[in-house]
């Protein structure tokens, strides 16, 4: 009901007229809801785009191979302990209300997002405590962590600052602005807001006095926009309604629109694993014998060759093949015989009956939706009964992040937000990042000593190691259904020029994009 409904709201929206049409104007049809605005609340590639285009961090991940430059900040020293990191600001930067960015806006920033404790707040969580963030003067502002750390430079394009002076204006009975920055904009971004609805999407307008200034061409006016069918989104591209999708669509979608001659398709390289994740701490995926049932039960070379048509790699860890620190081993095959040898070890342990298996799937998103049906099909041979249901993105991305409502199943994928295996492995399955990202239940104490001591280690020799060693054992506990690396497959408008695609955020950043005369 809840995919009807929102499915409904966006073929509305599409019918309606946009007002303010600009000259230059880019129109992105997404396949997921932008249901909130706060920058400190979410963490996904689903939304990051108003992330990217309202909001500026102190430096940021730019082109492929990622690679970090400064932003907000120039530079930053870190002292010899490994525990400040002091940061010089820009002195030329204004809000979109043209009040000018001082290191109180960046400390105010940081501290909310502790608070909160969402979004990348839960990341900053074990490596740094509230107080410990101060502006030295307007220009410059230090963090003092717990314990040095060799993630947090990669983590430092997640500090987006807010206007710390319009956001306490808005508070409300102490909510810290939450209930206004779900529909507000208080940033210093490549655009400002113009328009959000929540069941739409929302438009912005050009900021012309961003300091980062602008090339001879640009976009005044961009939309990012809710349209959950699959079809309507590549028809709106092929008669010139939007002028870009999301870049992970399936093969016989992408060879479609590759035939027109008014759509281009970019291809890059990407870091993007899609996997199943399994609820580690519920019966019956609690047991490692029914996990191992599950993880030969699920046809990969029938998704990567048959559904994804050979165009994504097999992907046997959780770790993307082509990082640093991914492990030589062999992946699990599709083999019946081999699931029901140890889904007989478990019932002998546990009895004959097994409860009916849920899949939550991605509404929008059919290759989740394929996937299920896959692993559907494989488990109905060994006599497990699976229902599937459907949800948009925030709803199951809310549901995932409680133990509780966590589906059995869920096919999704993990993106990159930095380049660093903890973004991976880490996340995924160390305890500390249990359950907002360790939606999983998996919990091992060899594996988060070896995750542990990789966030403290400088040696990336040393660390390659560690992760190496943790994915080795989480892949030997089954502790997820592990499948392909994605290819980024980008459709735009073929007069789109100058998408300057990363990893992280899929090509969303739109202040270097223009049209073509």
């Amino acid at each position: 009901m809840k995919t009807t409904v929102l499915a409904l709201c966006s073929a509305l929206a599409l019918m309606t007229p946009t007002y303010g049409m600009a000259q230059d104007r880019y129109v992105h049809a997404n396949n997921s809801a932008y249901d909130t605005l706060d920058p400190h609340t979410v963490r996904d590639v689903a939304r990051v785009a108003s992330r990217l285009n309202f909001y500026d961090g102190l430096y940021r991940w730019v082109d492929n191979p990622p690679e970090l430059i400064p932003w907000l900040a120039t530079d930053h020293s870190i002292s010899e302990d490994g525990l400040t990191w002091t940061f010089t600001l820009r002195d030329d930067v204004t809000f979109h209300d043209g009040t000018s960015m001082t290191a109180e806006d960046v400390v105010y920033s940081f501290e909310r997002m502790l608070a909160l404790k969402r979004g990348a707040g839960s990341l900053f969580l074990p490596m740094i405590d509230p107080g410990m963030t101060k502006a030295v003067d307007d220009h410059t502002v230090a963090f003092t962590l717990k314990e040095p750390s060799a993630i947090f430079a990669a983590l430092v394009p997640d500090i987006l600052v807010v206007n710390s002076t319009l956001v306490q204006e808005n508070e409300v009975d102490g909510d810290m602005g939450q209930a206004y920055m779900i529909d507000h904009v208080a940033g210093s971004g490549s655009y400002m807001l113009q328009r959000y609805d929540p069941a739409r999407g929302f438009i912005g307008e050009r900021f012309p006095e961003h300091f980062a200034g602008w090339g001879d061409k640009y976009f005044d006016e961009i939309e990012f926009r809710t349209v959950l069918e699959t079809n309507t989104r590549i028809q709106g591209l092929m008669r010139g309604d939007y002028q870009g999708l999301d870049g992970y669509l399936a093969p016989d979608q992408v060879e479609r629109l590759r035939a027109d001659e008014d759509v281009q398709i970019f291809e890059e390289e990407s870091m993007r694993v899609f996997h199943i994740a399994l609820h580690n701490g519920r019966a019956p995926l609690d047991d490692k014998n029914f996990r191992m049932a599950m993880v030969h039960a699920f046809d990969y070379d029938g998704y990567i060759n048959e559904i994804m048509q050979g165009t994504v790699a097999r992907n046997p860890t959780i770790l993307p093949g082509n990082l640093w620190g991914a492990p030589d081993v062999p992946g699990y095959d599709y083999d019946l015989e081999k699931a029901q040898e140890f889904l007989d070890a478990y019932k002998a342990e546990h009895g004959e009956e097994i409860r009916t298996i849920k899949i939550g799937t991605l509404a929008g998103f059919s290759e989740t939706e394929q996937a299920a049906a896959l692993m559907q099909n494989g488990l109905s041979q060994l006599g497990i009964t699976v229902e599937i249901e459907s949800s948009p993105w925030p709803v199951i991305s809310s549901d995932m992040q409680n133990p509780d409502t966590m589906p059995d199943m869920v096919p999704y994928w993990k993106s990159t937000y930095y380049v660093d295996p903890n973004n991976w492995v880490g996340e995924l399955y160390a305890s500390r990042y249990a359950p907002t990202r360790n939606v999983s239940d998996y919990h091992n104490d060899a594996v988060n000593a070896m995750l542990e001591e990789a966030l403290v280690t400088t040696d990336q020799d040393v660390r390659a190691q560690l992760y190496a060693d943790a994915t080795t054992q989480v892949y030997e506990d089954a502790a997820g259904i592990w499948i392909y690396n994605t290819k980024w497959f980008g459709p735009y408008g073929s007069n789109v020029r100058n998408v300057r695609f990363c990893p992280v955020g899929n090509g969303q950043d739109m202040r270097w994009a223009y049209l073509e005369d």
